[in-house]
């Protein structure tokens, strides 16, 4: 119900303590000490990430005007992506309430988890388009650093400094979980531990380019199961663990086709092609030209 329909309620306008940590990254943090719900408000575009924590009382996420609500009770938290639309922050905050949140851009987010952030697609094309509601519960290692974020009484010009230790901790803390939890605990998300055997995988594929290991071969060597290879992959790469192998023989049959040092069959070799007829219809379907036309093209 919302609270702007209930005149009997005392509402009131608020303002976050806003903290601005860097580019694509701030923390909003709120006490309503006072006997009013308060209303705070603050734009947030799609390209955001927003993770909220209710240390005390409880509040209200109103979206599209009233038409959806998303309540946040003591000791919860919220993860709000949506990368369709913008989330505006629209905060119904009960009487007595603390909240502490935190805004970063999904790229941001992401690069702290994997050094291939920068130069590759984290969300496969299934997952893209998604939006993640989260709730979660708050443990106490949490709460106790949250504690510190919103009785913060240090000299203001550490603050953000501060505050950045502060969310790097939190999202330590809130991801962490032990090697049998389930991939999926984050929607777009794999631990770093994992993404080091990941990148691994990657690195043994491109490795023995022409004659690559089964998927289980390659998920016992880099210690990690076959289901958590898979979607693992797909997630930090984009791709299948075969679909990113073809799309790699592809490009360095290009280059090499380019270099003008072999021929058809030679290069169909050196990428993993034991017949010619194999290679060309691969190179077909990729660059949409033969080898051969493709060599005259390029010379």
């Amino acid at each position: 119900m919302k609270l702007e329909n209930t005149p009997s309620k005392s509402v009131a306008r608020g303002t976050f303590d806003e903290t601005f940590i860097e580019d694509g990254f701030f923390v909003l943090t709120h006490k309503n000490e006072a006997s009013a719900v308060e209303i705070l408000e603050r734009e947030i575009d799609s390209t955001y990430i927003q993770f909220h924590f209710c240390t005390k009382g409880s509040a209200d996420f109103v979206f599209n005007n009233g038409t959806y609500t998303l309540n946040i009770k003591e000791e919860t938290s919220l993860l709000l992506y949506n990368p369709q639309r913008d989330l505006p922050i629209h905060l119904e905050l009960q009487p007595h309430s603390w909240l502490v949140s935190f805004v970063m851009s999904i790229n941001k987010f992401h690069s702290l988890f994997s050094q291939d952030a920068n130069y590759v697609t984290f969300l496969s094309d299934e997952n893209k388009n998604k939006k993640y509601y989260t709730d979660g519960s708050i443990n106490p290692s949490m709460a106790v650093v949250l504690n510190q974020m919103i009785s913060f009484n240090l000299n203001q010009t550490i603050k953000p400094l501060y505050f950045k230790g502060k969310v790097y901790e939190l999202l330590s803390l809130y991801f962490n979980r032990n090697e049998d939890a389930d991939v999926e605990q984050c929607p777009f998300l794999v631990d770093e531990v994992n993404v080091a055997k990941l990148k691994k995988a990657k690195d043994i594929i491109i490795a023995n380019i022409a004659e690559p290991p089964s998927l289980q071969e390659l998920s016992e060597t880099i210690g990690l199961s076959l289901k958590k290879l898979k979607e693992g992959f797909k997630q930090i790469y984009g791709d299948t663990v075969y679909g990113f192998l073809l799309d790699y023989k592809m490009e360095v049959a290009r280059k090499l086709l380019e270099s003008g040092d072999h021929n058809v069959n030679e290069v169909g070799l050196k990428v993993g092609y034991s017949t010619a007829s194999h290679f060309i219809a691969a190179f077909k379907k990729k660059f949409g030209t033969t080898p051969k036309k493709y060599i005259t093209a390029s010379s």
